[in-house]
C-alpha cells in the first residue's frame, strides 16, 4: 500500500479496482497527473472525470452537499456518482465545462483505505482507451494500457465487477436532480 501512495504522491498513475469497474487513478489535486491520464486514455480534455472520496467529511470539504444527495446515497443499491455544482479546491482540469464535478463516496474497503492513506480525493476513470468497453475485471484491460501507467494494483485482480459503472445523477443546491446514467 505504501508503494502505491508514494507513486500517487509523486504524480504517478495507477490501475486499481473500484466499487464498480477497474479504473485509472491519480491524486485528484495534481494537474500533471490528471493531464497524464487524459493522454494515456486519448481522452478529450473537454470531458470531465469523476473523483472518489472515502468519507462524508472529505465530500463536505469539496462541495456543499444538498439534503437530497444524502437521501440518494442512503437508498441507492448500487454505487452512485453525484454531480455537484461549485466544487472547492479542485483543479479546473477535472471539472466539466459548467464547473461541476462527479463525486462518488465509495463503500469498497480497498478504495477507502487507499484514499484515506493518500489523504486526497482520487481520480477514477475507466481503465480503457476512450471509446472502448469498460473493464469489469483486470484481464479486460489491454496490455498497452497496463504498460502506460506507473503501477497496476495486485488487489482484486481475480474479481469480476457486478456493476458496469455507477449511476450518475446531477444534483443542484435546490435539490433538483437529473439522472444522467442509470
Amino acid at each position: 500500500m505504501q508503494n502505491i501512495i508514494d507513486i500517487l504522491k509523486s504524480g504517478g498513475t495507477i490501475l486499481y479496482p473500484t466499487d464498480t469497474i477497474w479504473g485509472i487513478g491519480c491524486d485528484a489535486t495534481n494537474i500533471d497527473a490528471i493531464n497524464k491520464i487524459f493522454h494515456i486514455k486519448n481522452r478529450d480534455k473537454n470531458k470531465s472525470m469523476i473523483i472518489l472520496v472515502e468519507s462524508e467529511k472529505r465530500l463536505q470539504d469539496l462541495v456543499d452537499v444538498p439534503e437530497m444527495a444524502w437521501e440518494i446515497m442512503d437508498v441507492s443499491d448500487k454505487p452512485v456518482t453525484l454531480v455537484y455544482q461549485n466544487p472547492k479546491g479542485l483543479p479546473k482540469e477535472i471539472l466539466a465545462e459548467d464547473g461541476s464535478i462527479g463525486i462518488r463516496l465509495v463503500k469498497d474497503d480497498f478504495c477507502k483505505k487507499l484514499i484515506t492513506k493518500l489523504n486526497k480525493p482520487l481520480v477514477s476513470t475507466s481503465a480503457n482507451f476512450s471509446g472502448e468497453k469498460s473493464p469489469l475485471k483486470f484481464s479486460d484491460i489491454s496490455a498497452e494500457m497496463v504498460s502506460l501507467v506507473d503501477f497496476a494494483v495486485e488487489e482484486g485482480r481475480d474479481n469480476v465487477s457486478k456493476y458496469s459503472g455507477s449511476s450518475v445523477i446531477k444534483i443542484w443546491s435546490d435539490n433538483r436532480i437529473k439522472v444522467l446514467r442509470e
